[in-house]
């Protein structure tokens, strides 16, 4: 499999970062790193390095003759994670400025699997019509929200659950969480 994965600016970066961390690494893997994605892991870790994953091809978001921004490539799959509002904006009306977004157009002409983990609360209404417009084009749309299971204590557990939901819709095999067993019938829902 060839997977794309693009870190936008939004908060939550560091989702991102632990999703290439934990995919297996007979997955050939190329990632884009927004600007503001740098921005915002700087503010919200109080760093500015990243973390080294040798295994993982890296192109700058600028560099729209990157392989990756063609058809001929031939990648499987495509997340975007966390998917910033503007990078939202700009794919649901076609704008491909920047790798990223020219990635996005071209898994989509090309009708490849699509995910996006759009980080934002609430949702406004244009926001939630551009959802929906890329839900009606097949994108699946997956943001990163939390299951309130009593295996999920910390915030660890909670990431590797959001992490283990985009690798089910992606087909990428997994134990980052325990899947659901069903409510015995002898115990009280109270």
């Amino acid at each position: 499999m060839k997977l794309i994965v693009a870190i936008t600016g939004a908060s939550g970066v560091n989702l991102g970062l632990k999703f290439l961390s934990l995919l297996p690494k007979n997955i050939e893997t190329y990632c884009v790193i927004s600007s503001n994605a740098k921005v915002t892991l700087s503010i919200e870790n109080d760093k500015n390095d990243l973390i080294d994953l040798n295994h993982i091809t890296f192109f700058e978001d600028n560099n729209l003759a990157a392989s990756i921004s063609s058809g001929s490539f031939q990648a499987d799959k495509f997340i975007i994670i966390p998917c910033s509002m503007n990078t939202l904006a700009k794919i649901s009306v076609g704008i491909s400025d920047s790798l990223i977004t020219r990635v996005f157009s071209v898994m989509l002409k090309e009708k490849k699997e699509i995910v996006l983990a759009p980080r934002e609360m609430p949702f406004s209404t244009i926001q939630l019509e551009n959802l929906t417009k890329l839900s009606s084009l097949g994108v699946i749309i997956a943001p990163p929200i939390i299951g309130y299971y009593s295996n999920q204590q910390t915030l660890d557990d909670m990431e590797n659950f959001l992490i283990g939901k985009w690798f089910d819709l992606l087909k990428i095999e997994h134990n980052l969480y325990n899947r659901w067993g069903g409510i015995s019938e002898n115990k009280s829902n109270i």
